[in-house]
């Protein structure tokens, strides 16, 4: 009986966390809006990762870190993919098309391709009504790029469906290796690691289209999303959702979609129409039925580890003894 308040407070603290990663989040499209303004969306989506890259090397540098094992190699791989190199860039081009209000309810099921990343990942497994709720958000969703999409599914829409399945994926990975290593380690390890991709990229990027017309919100867009929305977005959203679980964690992203829309009518003046924020409530409504049904989650072996083996005694604080 003892073990309850702690396991609420530690229950608590992982939804505070991960809300604070999703208010970091729900800044990134409006400004990477602005960013553009001066940048490629190229350098934009890519660049921002090797500005954040460095700021991970020299966390890690100053704790003395110790390098990342063998078996969390193609997890941090996974990672890099997902969050480092496909969310971004896929957003960043969609952006060039349609307004930040538009990929945040298209993106609205990001919660949801979380959470079928973390029942295939991660053995969770939702209720039938899980089901039944993300198939009403779907049909949401498409109804409503279909309406943008000058009558059909438009360009900027299937990228921003590639944002869905890369960031989904990179979100559910980095959830689940952030019960072996440290969340802010997982991120830094995921960007430090990426750097023989994403320096060359984005070399070829600004010599392609070099940067114009900067100004002074040009480079605070630019910083937020490589200091905030690359890295210390996911010191709180890695820990968040290894204490909760991927599954329960996302539904914080419930949120998102509105809270970007209305930071886009403030940073950039974006018009919110009736139907943007009718599509948004729906959205939300949708998903948190789905995200809020009853879950059971089967418990897996760390990664990595064999069947009945315990934790290696020598693995960083914060491991798989803090995800229950």
């Amino acid at each position: 009986m003892n073990h309850q308040p702690v396991a609420e407070r530690s229950n608590l603290g992982g939804l505070l966390l991960a809300a604070a990663g999703v208010l970091t989040f729900s800044v990134t499209f409006p400004a990477t809006q602005l960013a553009m303004r001066g940048f490629s969306a190229w350098t934009v989506g890519i660049g921002r990762a090797v500005v954040a890259a460095a700021l991970a090397a020299v966390c890690l540098m100053v704790v003395r870190a110790p390098l990342p094992r063998r078996q969390h190699l193609v997890p941090l791989a996974i990672v890099g993919f997902g969050v480092v190199a496909g969310f971004p860039i896929f957003t960043a081009l969609a952006l060039e098309y349609v307004s930040s209000s538009h990929a945040a309810v298209v993106t609205g099921l990001l919660p949801l391709v979380t959470a079928i990343f973390g029942w295939a990942r991660g053995k969770e497994q939702p209720s039938a009504m899980f089901w039944w709720a993300s198939g009403a958000g779907a049909v949401v969703v498409a109804a409503f790029t279909l309406r943008h999409g000058l009558g059909g599914f438009g360009f900027a829409d299937l990228l921003l469906v590639g944002a869905l399945f890369t960031g989904g994926l990179g979100y559910a990975e980095g959830g689940r290796l952030s019960k072996e290593l440290p969340g802010w380690q997982v991120i830094s390890w995921g960007l430090v690691l990426s750097l023989p991709v994403t320096v060359p990229v984005t070399v070829i990027s600004l010599l392609q289209s070099p940067p114009h017309d900067i100004d002074g919100r040009t480079l605070v867009g630019f910083a937020y999303t490589a200091v905030f929305s690359m890295f210390l977005g996911f010191c709180a959203w890695y820990p968040g959702l290894a204490r909760v679980g991927v599954t329960r964690g996302s539904q914080m992203q419930l949120f998102q979609p509105l809270l970007t829309v209305g930071w886009a009518a403030v940073l950039l003046g974006d018009s919110v129409d009736a139907v943007t924020l009718l599509t948004a409530l729906l959205v939300l409504i949708c998903v948190g039925f789905a995200q809020w049904a009853r879950l059971s989650t089967i418990s897996v072996p760390p990664i990595g580890a064999a069947v009945g083996t315990t934790p290696d005694a020598t693995a960083p604080s914060g491991a798989g003894a803090k995800g229950s």
